[in-house]
């Protein structure tokens, strides 16, 4: 099979997908509780679909928006209504398969130097945090890699890493600096995600990291100074993220979200609080990597500032969960983004209590947390695939987990995440036929064709 990826080259202003069995639309916003599992389907056969132009179902777009959805005949006659000449689109023949919105990856770490598959087996074999450590393995060792690293070989890796995650369908993705933790490193991989997000044509959110652990050099500074170090180190170093790092990120002007790793033995919740009031008074929105490992009162932290997502929160308190679920009915919600590769890569057997989270009519999202060390994958696909088997979600829970509910967790929820009049046309079409097949087939990769803003992106044919 040949894949192309460049775009269209047709100049034409429009883009018509046909001869879909099966759209997906997600129409209708932010999906939580029960109406998690509407997908917002259009079947063909349901619809009387094709009966004056051919079978199927189509999607049509003009300038990069979509205008219309639906059977073939109906969308025919609503672009001749809007003056849309239908030869001055470019077509796309769905060949009866699903037609989605493009997937949007809600949490990666991107940009990065280096693998880390010999701690990967360390840990096969039964050897625990500190061994991996004293190993040289961790996230240490990825900053080292990545701070050693060059801007080119940076870039040439994300975009391989792009590349793999365009051909999965994903269309617009969250990256996130955190692998400098020092101000020229986080600057220069929020450098290179910028760089990438105007070559295009995956859509990048970038977010700011820096807060992602505690360097090496404070905690050899404060293990010097006193006892007690590790907590001195991270007071030290919230101190020069607050006073240094979060005002370079502010005048570099590239970062749009401020994240925090909130965990026990990393940052406090009192110590994110303090780091996410400051980078909001410089104009950034709040994300969380909250209750990974244990409950670190980052969920209810999320839910007390107003975070657009709080993410991982694979094992919640009970005050946690209540304080999420009590934001989303008050009109507030904080998407769930839960990252079950990385628990199922660990080896953990322990998954974010998805099922608890929908009940309590907290929005879920999924997302591939792509990372050297705990989450090797571009595959939203898969990730959807786990989440099915191993949290108990509904192919539709998990299509809804990766578009709109997705897109609402990046900030974006008004402009993608949906096909409906009016919205950014990414789209997939898959050359699976339903909606089922889509997590079933096990690490397969069924994008047959993706396409960014009206325009062909990628094509396997």
């Amino acid at each position: 099979m040949n894949d192309r990826n460049a775009g269209s080259a047709t100049g034409r202003r429009g883009l018509l997908v046909e001869n879909a069995g099966t759209v997906a639309t997600l129409a209708g916003g932010l999906r939580r509780g029960a109406a998690q599992s509407d997908a917002g389907m259009v079947d063909a056969t349901a619809a009387g679909a094709g009966a004056a132009v051919g079978a199927g179902l189509a999607v049509a777009s003009w300038d990069g928006l979509i205008i219309a959805v639906g059977p073939a005949d109906d969308v025919h006659r609503r672009i001749e209504s809007a003056g849309h000449p239908v030869a001055e689109f470019e077509r796309v023949d769905a060949g009866g398969g699903l037609v989605t919105p493009g997937l949007i990856d809600a949490h990666t770490h991107l940009v990065f130097a280096g693998t880390r598959e010999l701690e990967w087996q360390m840990r096969a074999r039964g050897a625990g945090y500190l061994e991996v450590l004293a190993a040289g393995g961790g996230i240490l060792s990825t900053v080292a890699a990545t701070r050693a690293a060059s801007d080119a070989d940076l870039l040439a890796g994300a975009r391989g890493r792009l590349a793999e995650m365009l051909a999965c369908g994903t269309t617009t993705a969250e990256a996130k600096s955190g692998y400098g933790l020092d101000m020229v490193t986080e600057l220069r991989q929020l450098a290179v995600i910028g760089r990438l997000d105007d070559e295009g044509p995956v859509e990048l959110v970038p977010t700011y990291l820096g807060a992602h652990a505690v360097p090496a050099e404070f905690r050899v500074a404060a293990g010097q100074a006193a006892a007690g170090s590790v907590a001195t180190a991270a007071d030290d170093y919230v101190v020069h993220v607050i006073r240094d790092q979060l005002p370079a990120v502010a005048r570099q002007g590239i970062a749009r979200f401020c994240d925090v790793f909130c965990e026990d033995g990393v940052f406090s919740a009192e110590q994110t609080a303090r780091i996410l009031s400051a980078a909001g008074d410089l104009g950034l929105m709040f994300r969380i990597h909250a209750d990974e490992l244990a409950p670190s009162g980052g969920a209810e932290l999320a839910a007390a500032i107003g975070c657009v997502s709080a993410d991982h929160l694979a094992t919640p308190s009970e005050e946690g969960i209540a304080s999420l679920a009590r934001a989303a009915e008050a009109g507030r919600p904080v998407v769930a983004t839960l990252l079950p590769a990385t628990s199922w890569f660990l080896g953990k057997h322990h998954f974010a209590p998805a099922r608890r989270y929908i009940e309590a009519g907290i929005p879920v999202a999924l997302a591939t947390d792509l990372n050297p060390g705990t989450s090797p994958t571009v595959s939203l696909p898969l990730v959807m695939s786990i989440a099915c088997v191993e949290m108990g979600l509904n192919p539709a829970e998990a299509l809804a987990a990766v578009t709109i509910n997705a897109a609402h967790s990046v900030g974006l929820g008004d402009r993608i995440g949906s096909i409906e009049p009016g919205k950014q046309a990414d789209l997939v079409v898959w050359s699976v036929a339903t909606l089922e097949q889509l997590p079933y087939w096990l690490g397969t990769r069924p994008a047959r064709t993706v396409v960014k803003r009206g325009r062909v992106v990628f094509a396997r044919d």
